[in-house]
């Protein structure tokens, strides 16, 4: 049992219960002995859902299923298991995945198969244990309005040392719109679509392709804004359900839209950044501001990089005010910099200016900083643009290594 990150949040939220949504979770003993491994949802007909899902040319067999299920339009239901990631298994690999969508399917009236999306997150290249995985659909997930989404998130857990969960509830129209959500990832992580594998659950209202154009949108400034190790998952998946039994219609402009596009920001926020803080040997929070680029996507190109660096994050891990890797990091990107403008701050005290150091820099001040949790690097490239990105990671640690040479053992 892996020890708790010390950046673990202090307190666990009291999650809503979301209309029309049923859940289980059980120990299928496919991988995994006397834990929680295999949990499914499925939400009342009616239900729309979105999903953004990895770019790997390597994604998994659930991925290219559940992109089906995304396309077919109908998806209101899901399996997860934890501890095989059904990647690189071929023909069987999908007949696997088909398989659970169908067992699931069979329990629930009225559901079909075509309507289950299915996620795996494990081990890269090994089979599933089938035997384990239909017996325990068919007899042991037994769905319950009562909704325990710490359970779930325990569930779909693999290096997670805490379950992540997040929520946020609203009123439109008079009525009160709920938001549950929960993630799982702690290394592997650096999404180009969403994290390794994510769930929010809503009851509110509103078409299948605005709650698709909003996922994507929230989905920029949430989980494509963090990274662990640099390393984008096979099983990547971010699925977005609206059981619409609640509140009015809600339409592509108005106040009604901006409360629900803030309040689903505001949950993959929490769920993004709490990834990050369960970073595989983690042991700081690292935000990474950068402005003055030409434009948004350069100024998340150049955080990522700082980010990303090996020798910015082990600098970080040993408390050492190493600025100078920060300036290797932003030139690697070959974005544009207006080089005797770029500044470079830790902890909101200024370091360097393009002229090198500024007067009177006291190292000692960003040493104090260092020495803690939550470390910040800011950096303007100079105004060659309007551009700025926030990026999310930690730090890198012995405790990293620990955990991935051991990780199939």
């Amino acid at each position: 049992m892996l020890k708790t990150s010390p950046l673990a949040p202090k307190t666990v939220p009291t999650m809503p219960q979301v209309k029309g949504v049923r859940m289980a979770t059980t120990a299928s003993g496919e991988r995994y002995k006397s834990r929680g491994d295999l949990s499914a949802v499925v939400c009342d007909a009616g239900t729309i859902a979105a999903g953004v899902f990895t770019q790997s040319s390597t994604a998994g067999a659930p991925v290219l299923w559940s992109r089906e299920v995304l396309s077919n339009g109908a998806g209101r239901a899901m399996v997860v298991n934890a501890g095989n990631a059904n990647v690189f298994t071929g023909c069987q690999g999908k007949n696997d995945v088909r398989s659970m969508a169908a067992k699931l399917a069979e329990k629930v009236t009225g559901l079909e198969k075509e309507q289950v999306f299915v996620s795996s997150t494990g081990v890269i290249g090994e089979y599933l244990d089938m035997a384990c995985l239909e017996q325990a659909i068919a007899q042991d997930l037994h769905l319950s309005e009562q909704q325990d989404w710490l359970a779930l998130a325990n569930a779909i857990g693999t290096t997670d040392t805490y379950p992540k969960v997040a929520r946020a509830i609203i009123e439109l129209g008079g009525e009160v719109i709920h938001f549950a959500g929960l993630a799982k990832g702690s290394g592997m992580i650096e999404p180009n679509m969403a994290t390794m594998l994510a769930y929010v659950f809503t009851d509110a209202k509103l078409s299948q392709a605005l709650l698709q154009t909003c996922l994507l949108d929230v989905t920029q400034r949430s989980f494509n804004a963090i990274t662990v190790d640099s390393d984008t998952s096979t099983s990547d998946t971010c699925l977005l359900f609206a059981t619409c039994l609640s509140g009015p219609m809600i339409e592509a402009v108005g106040s009604d839209y901006a409360a629900f596009a803030a309040a689903l920001e505001e949950v993959m926020r929490d769920l993004a950044q709490q990834i990050v803080r369960d970073g595989e040997g983690a042991s700081k929070f690292i935000t990474v501001h950068v402005c003055g680029a030409k434009n948004d996507e350069s100024a998340q190109a150049v955080a990522k990089s700082i980010a990303n660096s090996p020798l910015v994050k082990t600098a970080i891990a040993g408390g050492d005010a190493n600025w100078g890797r920060i300036v290797m990091a932003v030139g690697k990107t070959n974005e544009p910099v207006v080089l005797h403008k770029l500044t470079i701050s830790m902890g909101s005290v200024l370091i360097a200016t393009g002229d090198g150091l500024v007067d009177g820099y006291d190292e000692s001040l960003v040493a104090q900083h260092l020495a803690g949790q939550d470390i910040t690097i800011d950096v303007d490239l100079g105004g060659a643009g309007a551009g700025e990105a926030t990026v999310w990671t930690c730090d890198l640690t012995h405790g990293y290594i620990d955990i991935n040479a051991d990780y199939r053992s």
